[in-house]
């Protein structure tokens, strides 16, 4: 895996040999940064980063000029593995939190620009996250959530729904919390 754009762009991202998950491959993720730099603005960005996995988007935002990037992950392993590429990756605006994301939710501290979740296709509640964030009033006005998610679901019905992008397996669902 490496960084795809920014001032770590080419740099390899360390996963465990003991990694266990599905990581989103170096052309969505590319593709979904695409996107996302017509929707918003990076640098400067407070980000989220849920179900960090192997924390590449972290660190994707971070390479890209983020103020904040938060990783929430349950895992062990993935959490120090994240935390070793902050370190290597210099990531001082940020912090790596092992936690379950459903418990995380329900002690929002700040708002932010940009939420990304990559649960696992096969967890139970995944289609409430995005009811969650919104409920819970975690982004920022005119903020962009992204939830990566299997082919068989749809969130086109869900308040914040703009679009649904296919790479593959990987599927995207965008939501956007208006300005009020």
């Amino acid at each position: 895996m490496r960084i795809i754009s920014g001032k770590y762009k080419g740099r390899t991202i360390e996963v465990p040999k003991n990694f266990k998950g599905r990581p989103t491959t170096d052309f969505a993720r590319e593709s979904l940064f695409n996107i996302l730099s017509h929707m918003m603005e990076l640098d400067g960005a407070k980000v989220l980063d849920l179900f960090s996995g192997t924390g590449a988007v972290s660190l994707e935002c971070w390479s890209r000029g983020a103020e904040l990037v938060m990783a929430v992950e349950q895992s062990v392993v993935h959490v120090k593995a994240i935390q070793k590429n902050f370190d290597t990756f210099q990531v001082d605006g940020g912090d790596v939190i092992k936690a379950d994301v459903f418990h995380f939710l329900k002690r929002k501290d700040i708002q932010y620009d940009l939420i990304f979740a990559d649960p696992p296709y096969d967890l139970e509640g995944l289609m409430k996250i995005p009811d969650i964030i919104f409920q819970e009033d975690w982004l920022k006005d005119d903020a962009i959530f992204v939830l990566e998610h299997p082919d068989k679901m749809d969130f086109s019905t869900k308040p914040g729904f703009v679009q649904h992008r296919r790479y593959g397996n990987v599927n995207f669902s965008f939501f956007k919390k208006i300005s009020s």
